[in-house]
């Protein structure tokens, strides 16, 4: 990326930042100006900016029976927002936010057993990413871990975070192919059933060796 990108966090400049609201997330407004790709220096830009932090996402795959644990939620932003026939309900990985003092894998861990009841074993990083950079900070972290689908079932959640979350165990190339018809519409969804259908044989493989 060196090679590529001539600009790094010592080309743009915070000038301000003040604090709007601070709920459940922080959004600031944001004053800043930045190198330009021509020369020179841009005009003092302000945005609103999303404070979220961090996240976790775990794909629960199950080799042997070659299925992935999903959960089921209702999601404020698709139903703000509604497309006509489609319900705010969505089917998404394990997921959950990254807590003060806590490791990204911690959480993935938690996660599986709050969300779905189920322990997660091989739990390994795929990859990080941000969510939506030009106006929110979250940077999300994905896993994979090795799961026995037999042990996933019923809703869970937990009540004072008013959680209600069903568990579905689904064939990958079901999940894959409700992605591909946009039945599963999510953006950390669509990314991990992306790296899980590339990445299945290799993980079959690794873990149905003993």
């Amino acid at each position: 990326m060196s090679d590529i990108q001539q600009f790094s966090q010592e080309d743009m400049e915070i000038v301000a930042e003040k604090t709007l609201y601070k709920g459940f997330f922080t959004l600031k407004q944001i004053q800043f100006k930045h190198k330009l790709f021509a020369g020179g220096e841009s005009k003092i830009v302000t945005r609103e900016l999303l404070i979220k932090g961090a996240a976790s996402a775990v794909i629960a795959y199950d080799p042997k029976a070659d299925s992935v644990v999903l959960v089921e939620q209702v999601r404020i932003g698709a139903a703000y927002h509604p497309e006509p026939m489609r319900s705010p309900w969505l089917l998404e990985l394990i997921a959950g936010m990254v807590e003060k003092d806590e490791k990204p894998e911690e959480v993935a861990l938690r996660e599986s057993k709050e969300e779905a009841g189920i322990t997660v074993k091989n739990l390994t990083h795929c990859l990080s990413v941000w969510d939506s950079p030009g106006g929110t900070v979250e940077r999300l972290h994905l896993f994979v871990g090795k799961v026995d689908s037999t042990q996933a079932k019923g809703i869970h959640g937990l009540a004072d975070e008013n959680e209600d979350i069903r568990v579905h165990v689904v064939k990958r190339e079901q999940a894959y192919q409700w992605m591909c018809e946009g039945k599963i519409d999510n953006g950390i969804a669509v990314i991990g059933l992306q790296w899980l259908q590339l990445n299945y044989a290799q993980l079959q493989k690794r873990w149905l060796r003993n």
